[in-house]
């Protein structure tokens, strides 16, 4: 079988990025996969990507319009002007794509309708409604929500209601956003829930846990981090002698480490910036905290969880909920709760035997997840859509 993934850009740490990755790694040995990226800003991809499974660049452009280079950024051209007026198509209701870019819409739908034979599987709200609309009807065409509808804009839910029922398939991470696209589409597409996997976790050295209390993520305001810096301080108070540690890039950077300044925290709350070995942080690393304001299905929570953390996590939408359950493998309080954030982290903290014991049952919740388990219900679906089942099947489980 013949799978394109389509994604927004490849060359980042994101959690679609890692799941895309993840799926077509697990894939690979059996059926023929490629990966586009609209949009390139390095050299080569950041995540491990399997030698058998082709990258292809759509365009040599950053998101902002600018070319890419290994020296940096080239004069503004000609089309990048374009980029001031407003986008006239149906996906400028993603912000990823509010700045139109004709020559960038070309060279997308171009690729389309250059494949035949296909799965094609696009990854975000834009290129899902660039999919419905204009790739041709002979693909088998899968749009994969990263995130929750509810979290869309009135007018991107809107866009999404109009334009998914001329997809082949639409896929959801949880049971939580199943029942909300259920009801946003009813019956007039398919629609599957498959969780996010994650990959067989690389050898790590069993070592002693330290007093260390991780989170990661990009550096944006989606993941919350300052809601964390600000519930730590008031861990710091009762615990000085354990250490916040934050992993990820993003354009929050400095502002969190403003934050962290005025709170006092200089060295206790560290930004460690992008890891190429998550693992062994993990490893070292004895809670993991979810800030996030929202959420799909974070990878980074079932990845955490595999390592055998036990989690402290707000129930934003959505995500958490599904994988967290309170006393048993982590502790879950109410979204953007600063106070309850705190507490649930001093009370892993104060019972060493609980914080074990909630370890191992994470690592438990997270086999669930193992990437073998989901790649099979993902062959299952392709399948399915290749022998020809009707768009009006509705089992979502």
């Amino acid at each position: 079988m013949r799978i394109r993934y389509v994604i927004n850009n490849a060359y980042g740490t994101g959690g679609t990025i890692r799941t895309v990755f993840n799926q077509a790694n697990a894939l690979c040995g059996d059926h023929d996969i490629e990966i586009a990226s609209v949009y390139r800003t390095a050299k080569a991809p950041a995540l491990p990507l399997d030698p058998r499974v082709r990258l292809v660049s759509l365009t040599d452009l950053r998101d902002n319009g600018l070319p890419w280079t290994e020296a940096g950024a080239a004069p503004p051209r000609f089309w990048r002007k374009t980029r001031r007026l407003p986008n006239p198509l149906p996906h400028r209701r993603d912000h990823r794509y509010r700045r139109w870019d004709p020559q960038v819409d070309l060279r997308l739908i171009r690729y389309f309708r250059a494949q035949h034979d296909v799965v094609l599987v696009t990854t975000r709200p834009g290129l899902n409604l660039m999919s419905a609309w204009f790739a041709p009807r002979r693909l088998i065409r899968v749009g994969q929500d990263h995130m929750n509808f509810a979290g869309y804009g009135p007018r991107l839910q809107a866009a999404i209601r109009r334009a998914y029922p001329r997809l082949d398939a639409v896929t959801v991470l949880t049971r939580a956003d199943y029942a909300a696209y259920r009801e946003a589409l009813g019956d007039s597409v398919r629609l599957v829930r498959i969780p996010n996997g994650t990959p067989a976790r690389p050898d790590v050295p069993e070592i002693a846990r330290g007093p260390i209390v991780a989170a990661a993520g990009r550096l944006t305001r989606q993941k919350g981090f300052d809601l964390l810096i600000e519930a730590f301080a008031r861990v710091h108070e009762r615990h000085p002698d354990w250490h916040l540690h934050i992993f990820g890039a993003g354009r929050w950077r400095q502002r969190l480490a403003d934050q962290i300044e005025r709170a006092g925290l200089r060295g206790v709350v560290r930004l460690r910036g992008l890891s190429r070995n998550l693992d062994a942080e993990l490893a070292q690393a004895s809670i993991f905290v979810l800030s996030s304001r929202k959420e799909g299905l974070p990878m980074v929570l079932l990845e955490a969880m595999g390592a055998g953390l036990p989690v402290v996590s707000f129930d934003c939408p959505t995500g958490p909920a599904e994988v967290v359950e309170t006393g048993v493998n982590g502790v879950l309080v109410p979204a953007e709760d600063v106070a309850g954030l705190a507490g649930g982290v001093v009370r892993l903290i104060e019972n060493s035997d609980e914080r074990a014991e909630m370890g191992r049952a994470a690592r438990a919740t997270a086999a669930g997840y193992a990437m073998p388990v989901i790649a099979a219900q993902w062959e299952n679906l392709f399948h399915d859509l290749k022998a020809g089942a009707g768009v009006a099947h509705t089992s979502g489980e």
